[in-house]
């Protein structure tokens, strides 16, 4: 077990942590930060919204987990992938049949996808130096 093999591992884990903090900060700023923030969403997406904002709690267990090399990590973060990926594409529905939307979700809907499909190519290819512990 190197440094060099497992600094991947631990750059997605940091990532994914922060990307996390961040994802909670802003989402409860949009959700719970009154009128004046609630003007400054615009036509936000609501359930892109709470996804995105209970998603950022997941976002900071399977970044812990991935720091401490647990295996159920991995697997979070697949399941991360899974559910952004469903949220982009009934995004995608909701602007295809003409719900209002900002353009700006587009843009981090898709960065958010293409992020966890990074942890979760990172996480599996060192899932072998991870320890299997169960929640």
């Amino acid at each position: 077990m190197s440094f060099n093999r497992n600094t991947g591992l631990l750059i997605a884990a940091i990532v994914a942590l922060l990307f996390g903090v961040l994802t909670i900060f802003s989402g409860g700023r949009a959700l719970f930060g009154g009128a004046e923030a609630r003007a400054a969403m615009g036509n936000a997406v609501p359930f892109v919204l709470w996804f995105n904002f209970v998603a950022g709690f997941a976002y900071v267990l399977a970044g812990i987990g991935l720091i401490l090399r647990h295996r159920w990590a991995v697997w979070l973060s697949i399941g991360i992938l899974a559910g952004t990926t469903l949220v982009l594409v009934s995004f995608g529905i909701h602007v295809l049949v003409g719900g209002a939307y900002e353009m700006r979700t587009v843009g981090a809907m898709s960065l958010r996808t293409v992020v966890w499909a990074l942890i979760s190519v990172v996480a599996l290819r060192h899932q072998s130096h991870c320890r299997h512990i169960a929640i």
